[in-house]
């Protein structure tokens, strides 16, 4: 009888928790079996109902150690968060803990890979883990690997599309090969034909069907083979070998069952931002062992905030794809009301979503439904008796506010003199800026320093933490300059530092780099130097006398003063000094500190001088917190300031640098990307189409690039709840990378985004009668 009763009180209970969810959420938390695809919009609860969801999967199947239920997400921190929420209602329902594990793909893959050495050939005791990008070691050793070996190719990339033999310019494109050109290339086909399954090989054969005059393609082919050459050698091992490695151990008939008879069934957060190959790894884990066509799998996103396709893999095509496929079999579910923001700021999205498809449209008719940026999805204020506190709150003033000031010192004082009225009303409330680029970030916390000091307002950039990270490599960067100055890429690399550090002005660092003692040495013969070299190299030539000058022990905290590092950097560099040292007392000698910055930089176990981090670290009251977009993602304030949208930036275009412009009107990197995308694209819909050549391809990237920066833009604009500030001055930096605040004579005419001037004069769509002009304040 107790049991009975203790039965009763635990459906009860599970009743109690499925109807506290709203539509689109209780429909989730009905799952029965088979496979479900759940379309969330911005701040429609999607974590919080798959953990309630999960925990009544759990208690109504009566999970156990041997027959867990998966949940995987993207993030280790959205792993933990989601873990401790489905930990929490298991223990109130009194059911155990070990009926579930939470995993990030990546973590996932591993658990499996590592678990079968003998059949995933990935072994952690003698392998290192590495996440290259075009400036790693490695990816510069694949590139002079691959020149020595394709020396007719490579002289055909030097020749470019006219050469008329100078010397001089031979010397600067080889540095622009060498350092950028190839190097991007790499980086960039490597990790979207890995993470979509294709060897070097199936790049070859690739490259034969896209006759081109550099053959792109066998250029990425033959990068490709070096890096996977090299790593086999060294022992590396990296993210998409991880996946690979899984799916080689499921590929073994006998340990796929055994995995598949532990999983009950597979929920994924953030389905979104998944590749072909991560789905493909999960579908084999939720099958059926009786019956692989069969899936137990739910995969949980939003398509429209799709914001790490130009980067990675993936892309919203798939999970769109997936939607629709479940829609056809009843499958579907949309979690569409959202209680975050006010309704003005909710009416905004769903205008920015319906403008940018309707302009889309206009541009490409030929588009389909899955090529659109965005699913058509509005989203829905939450009904008022609805249990989430305050939810949809009211509005600050208008809700929205949109300005056009004349510069961007204008724009600077706009938003100081807003953020103190606002504070002024109301202490207890949060404030983000959001911004596109990291350097408009660090410009913006160097003019709003003040406000602690005169308001008590906190200003946290959250890009200064991550720039501590980076210390080691500018050091190690400078310190082999100084211990071979006559290098071109050690002089590059030192001057690329200086000029982001804004201690340079702008210029073409290839043409310094090709001849160097000319730049730090130049005879009496030698052609007179511009103003900018001058300073360029007089900065060089300081750092070289104090190699001479200072004893080695002080040059790390001599390089961290004379590049300006400040406050928490400064502390920064002083740990790695004593790091360095430490190490090779009793023998330091210039090389030996490179020896060791080396193992650092390569190893990636330094951690800066960082404040006080705890979980509500971006979200503190009276704290703005300057973020760049796509890392404000899974966040939300009270007050969000969005300025500097302009057309250039969003939704800009793919830029060809001035240097590599003898290559022609485009970046092989991104033709490799658009057609590399083209062929996994058709393969994931079983499709035959012809792999585009290099213009088209191009047009595939700029198409790609576009559609992504409107979603970034989406996602910005559903992180504030009361105030939505957006901006795009008349006159902004020609480009912000180059851009120094302290002369800021690099301004020129700029253009809003188009969508900002649609939403400023409230022109809606065809969906018609709403009266957004008349509620934004500008």
């Amino acid at each position: 009888m107790k049991l009975e009763e203790r039965q009763e009180t635990l459906t009860e209970k599970l009743n109690k928790l499925k109807n506290s969810l709203r539509p689109g959420q209780k429909s989730l938390a009905e799952w029965e079996g088979g496979e479900m695809a759940v379309s969330a919009v911005p701040g429609a609860g999607k974590s919080h109902s798959l953990a309630i969801a999960a925990t009544i999967a759990i208690a109504k199947h009566q999970l156990h150690t041997r027959k867990q239920l998966v949940v995987v997400t993207y993030t280790r921190s959205a792993a933990a968060a989601i873990k401790k929420k489905i930990r929490d209602r298991l223990r109130d329902l009194g059911l155990s803990g070990g009926s579930f594990a939470v995993y990030t793909l990546h973590g996932l893959a591993l658990h499996i890979a590592t678990r079968y050495p003998n059949l995933s050939q990935l072994n952690l005791e003698i392998s290192t883990l590495i996440n290259p990008n075009s400036n790693h070691k490695i990816i510069r050793t694949c590139v002079e690997k691959w020149i020595a070996k394709n020396p007719v190719r490579y002289q055909k990339l030097l020749q470019g599309k006219q050469f008329d033999g100078e010397d001089t310019e031979r010397l600067r494109r080889q540095s622009v090969l060498r350092t950028e050109v190839l190097p991007s290339l790499a980086d960039t086909a490597i990790k979207e034909a890995k993470s979509s399954d294709l060897s070097p090989e199936d790049l070859w054969q690739l490259s034969k069907q896209t006759p081109d005059e550099y053959e792109i393609l066998a250029i990425a082919a033959g990068l490709y083979e070096q890096y996977q050459r090299l790593i086999r050698e060294r022992n590396f091992y990296d993210y998409d070998d991880m996946i690979l490695a899984a799916l080689k151990v499921l590929k073994d008939p006998i340990v796929r069952q055994i995995w598949q008879k532990q999983v009950f069934a597979v929920f994924e957060d953030e389905a979104q931002d998944s590749s072909p190959l991560q789905e493909e790894l999960l579908r084999t884990l939720a099958a059926d062992p009786k019956d692989e066509k069969k899936f137990n799998l739910v995969r949980v996103g939003d398509p429209n905030q799709a914001i790490n396709s130009t980067f990675t893999p993936a892309d919203p095509i798939y999970f769109n794809r997936f939607c629709d496929n479940c829609q056809k079999k009843g499958n579907l579910s949309t979690m569409n009301m959202a209680g975050r923001s006010s309704k003005i700021i909710i009416d905004s999205a769903n205008f920015t979503i319906e403008w940018v498809n309707r302009e889309t449209r206009k541009k490409e008719p030929d588009f389909s439904e899955l090529e659109l940026p965005f699913r058509d999805q509005d989203i829905i204020p939450v009904p008022p008796e609805d249990p989430q506190p305050n939810a949809n709150p009211e509005a600050t003033g208008t809700g929205i506010e949109i300005h056009l000031p004349e510069d961007i010192d204008r724009t600077v004082d706009l938003i100081e003199a807003r953020i103190i009225q606002l504070f002024a009303e109301n202490r207890d409330r949060n404030c983000a800026i959001l911004v596109r680029e990291n350097k408009q970030a660090r410009f913006l916390a160097e003019q709003l320093a003040h406000l602690k000091k005169k308001h008590e307002i906190t200003i946290y950039e959250v890009g200064a933490i991550e720039r501590y990270s980076h210390i080691p490599a500018e050091m190690l960067k400078i310190m082999q300059f100084l211990d071979r100055p006559h290098s071109p890429d050690y002089l590059k690399a030192t001057l690329e530092i200086l000029q982001n550090r804004g201690l340079i002005s702008t210029q073409d660092l290839n043409a310094l780099a090709t001849c160097c003692e000319e730049f730090l040495y130049p005879g009496p013969l030698s052609p007179p130097q511009k103003p900018h070299v001058k300073q360029a190299s007089r900065f060089c030539c300081q750092l070289l006398r104090a190699r001479i000058e200072l004893p080695q022990y002080q040059l790390i905290t001599f390089l961290g003063m004379a590049l300006k590092y400040g406050g928490t950097e400064l502390a920064t560099v002083e740990k790695l000094a004593e790091r360095v040292f430490k190490q090779i007392i009793g023998n330091i000698s210039l090389k030996n500190i490179i020896a060791v910055l080396e193992e650092i930089v390569s190893s990636e176990k330094f951690e800066g001088v960082a404040e006080e981090e705890n979980e509500d670290r971006y979200t503190r009251n009276q704290q703005v917190t300057i973020i760049t977009m796509h890392k404000a993602k899974g966040l939300d304030w009270d007050y969000v300031f969005i300025p500097f949208l302009h057309e250039d930036i969003l939704p800009g275009k793919p830029w060809v640098p001035n240097a590599a412009k003898f290559l022609g009107d485009f970046t092989l990197a991104e033709v490799a990307r658009g057609q590399i995308r083209a062929k996994v694209h058709s393969n994931y819909q079983n499709e035959t189409k012809n792999i585009p050549q290099p213009d088209e391809a191009w047009a595939i990237a700029a198409k790609l690039k576009t559609a992504e920066e409107f979603r970034l833009l989406y996602v910005a604009m559903t992180r504030a709840k009361r105030l939505l500030w957006l901006s795009a001055s008349q006159l902004g930096p020609f480009r912000w990378n180059t851009f120094r605040s302290d002369t800021g004579n690099n301004l020129q005419s700029k253009q809003p985004t188009p969508v900002l001037l649609a939403l400023k004069n409230g022109k809606r769509g065809n969906k018609g009668a709403n009266s957004l002009k008349s509620e934004v304040r500008g």
